[in-house]
C-alpha cells in the first residue's frame, strides 16, 4: 500500500505541475468566463457608447401593397409578428425598394400583389432566416378573416373564430428529451474527450518511461499492480479535478449571470441537471475512464518507441470512436432505445456513454442499469489485473513491436 501511495502521489504531482495541464484548464475557465459574462459585457460596452436600454435602433421592414387599406392591415399584423423590427408602409417603386434593401437601409421588403401573393426582397439571407415562414402564417390569418367577412361575418366575429384557444394539460410520465438533450450532449462530449485525452497521456507516460529505461528501475522497487493502478488512478483523479474545476466555474459564472440567460432555453436546461443523473454520470465517468486508462497503459508498456504509440492505440481508439458515433446518431435521431444502443449499453467498452445517454434521454429499467454498471465494474477489475501483468511483461519487450499473440503467451507464462 505504501508503494501505491508513493506512486499515486508522484504521478499526481507531475500532472498538477505540468504547465500544459494547468494552462489548458485556466484557458478553458477563462473562455467560459467570457461566454457567461458576454451579455453583461455587451450591455456594459453598449452603455459606454451612449446607447441606453430601449433606444436600440430597430431594423426596417418595408411593406408595399396595392391599396392603402390593405397595407395598413398588413403593417398592423406584421408589427405583432415582428416586434423587434420597424414595419413601414411605402408607396415607392419596386426599383426604389430594391435599392433601399441593397444599400441595407431596410432589412427586407414585401411587395404584395394581393394578400396571398407577394415578392420578398432581401440582401443576404441569414442561415436562420424564417421571415417568410412567419409572414405566411400572418397572411393566412388575414386572408381567412377577409374570406369570412365576404361571407357576411363581421371582422370581430371572424377574428374571434380564428383566435379560439385549445385548453391542453400535459402530464409527463417519462423523460423530456428536449429538456435533457443539451446537458446529455455536453456530458457525453466531456466523457469522450477526457477518456481519449488522458488515455493517450497514460500510454505516452508509460512509453516514455520504457524508452528511457526508467521503467526497468521502477519495476524492481514496486510491484506491477501498484505501478499500473497508481498511474491510472492518478490520471483519473487529475481528469476528475480538471472537470470539476471547469464545470464548477461554469456553474458559478452562470449563477452570477443567471438573470441575463433566463431567456435562453439551451443554457437554462444545461445547468438544470437532476442530481440523480449527475451521480450516474460520475459512476460511468470513473468506471469508463479506468477501463480505457488500464488498456492504454498496457498498450503503452508494449510500445518499443514513443513514436509507436499512435499506431499501437489506434484499434482501441477506433473502438471508442465507433461507440461515440453510435450514441451521437441515437441522440440525433431521438431514438436512444434502438437495438444498437441497447447492445452497446451492456458492452463494457461502449456502456459508459451508451447507457448514460439512455438514462438521460429515456426511461431505463433499474435492472438494466444495475447489470450495465456491474458488468463494467467487473471488467475494470479484470482488465486492471490483466494490464498489470502485460505491464510487467512489456518492460522486457524491445525491438520489433510485439504481436498480440506473443504478448498474451508471455503473460500466460509469467
Amino acid at each position: 500500500m505504501k508503494q501505491f501511495r508513493t506512486i499515486l502521489s508522484f504521478e499526481l504531482k507531475n500532472y498538477f505541475k505540468n504547465k500544459i495541464f494547468v494552462g489548458t484548464t485556466v484557458f478553458i475557465v477563462a473562455v467560459l468566463a467570457v461566454v457567461m459574462f458576454l451579455p453583461n459585457l455587451i450591455g456594459f460596452f453598449g452603455s459606454l457608447g451612449g446607447n441606453e436600454e430601449g433606444s436600440e435602433e430597430k431594423s426596417v421592414i418595408l411593406i408595399s401593397a396595392p391599396s392603402q387599406k390593405m397595407g395598413e392591415g398588413i403593417v398592423q399584423a406584421f408589427a405583432a409578428a415582428f416586434p423587434d423590427d420597424t414595419i413601414t408602409q411605402t408607396q415607392e417603386s419596386v426599383e426604389q425598394i430594391k435599392a433601399q434593401v441593397s444599400s441595407q437601409e431596410a432589412k427586407c421588403a414585401f411587395v404584395f400583389d394581393s394578400l396571398t401573393s407577394y415578392t420578398y426582397y432581401m440582401y443576404n439571407r441569414s442561415l436562420y432566416d424564417q421571415t417568410t415562414q412567419m409572414a405566411n402564417q400572418v397572411l393566412v390569418g388575414l386572408a381567412q378573416v377577409e374570406a369570412m367577412a365576404q361571407q357576411g361575418l363581421t371582422m370581430e366575429q371572424a377574428s374571434e373564430i380564428l383566435s379560439l384557444q385549445i385548453d391542453v394539460h400535459e402530464e409527463l410520465l417519462g423523460v423530456d428529451q428536449a429538456q435533457n438533450y443539451w446537458y446529455t450532449y455536453i456530458m457525453i462530449m466531456a466523457l469522450y474527450m477526457v477518456i481519449m485525452l488522458y488515455g493517450q497521456m497514460v500510454a505516452s507516460h508509460v512509453a516514455t518511461e520504457k524508452s528511457s529505461r526508467a521503467m526497468e528501475l521502477l519495476i524492481t522497487s514496486a510491484t506491477p499492480v501498484n505501478m499500473m493502478f497508481g498511474k491510472v488512478l492518478a490520471s483519473c483523479i487529475a481528469g476528475f479535478v480538471q472537470l470539476a474545476v471547469i464545470f464548477g466555474s461554469a456553474l458559478l459564472f452562470y449563477q452570477l449571470n443567471q438573470d441575463t440567460w433566463d431567456g435562453n432555453t439551451m443554457m437554462t436546461s444545461l445547468f438544470d441537471m437532476p442530481l440523480s443523473l449527475l451521480v450516474y454520470m460520475l459512476v460511468f465517468f470513473v468506471l469508463g475512464f479506468l477501463l480505457y486508462a488500464f488498456l492504454y497503459g498496457a498498450i503503452g508498456s508494449t510500445a518499443t518507441k514513443l513514436e509507436d504509440i499512435n499506431t499501437s492505440v489506434m484499434p482501441l481508439t477506433m473502438l471508442f470512436v465507433v461507440a461515440f458515433c453510435v450514441v451521437m446518431f441515437g441522440l440525433a435521431s431521438g431514438s436512444v432505445d434502438n437495438v444498437a444502443m441497447l447492445v452497446c449499453s451492456f458492452i463494457p467498452f461502449t456502456s459508459p456513454i451508451a447507457m448514460f445517454a439512455r438514462i438521460a434521454m429515456s426511461t431505463v429499467p433499474a435492472y438494466q442499469i444495475a447489470l450495465s454498471i456491474g458488468l463494467l465494474a467487473v471488467s475494470v477489475v479484470g482488465i486492471g489485473v490483466l494490464s498489470a501483468k502485460i505491464y510487467r511483461v512489456g518492460v522486457l519487450l524491445y525491438g520489433t513491436p510485439p504481436k498480440l499473440g506473443a504478448i498474451l503467451k508471455a503473460v500466460w507464462q509469467a
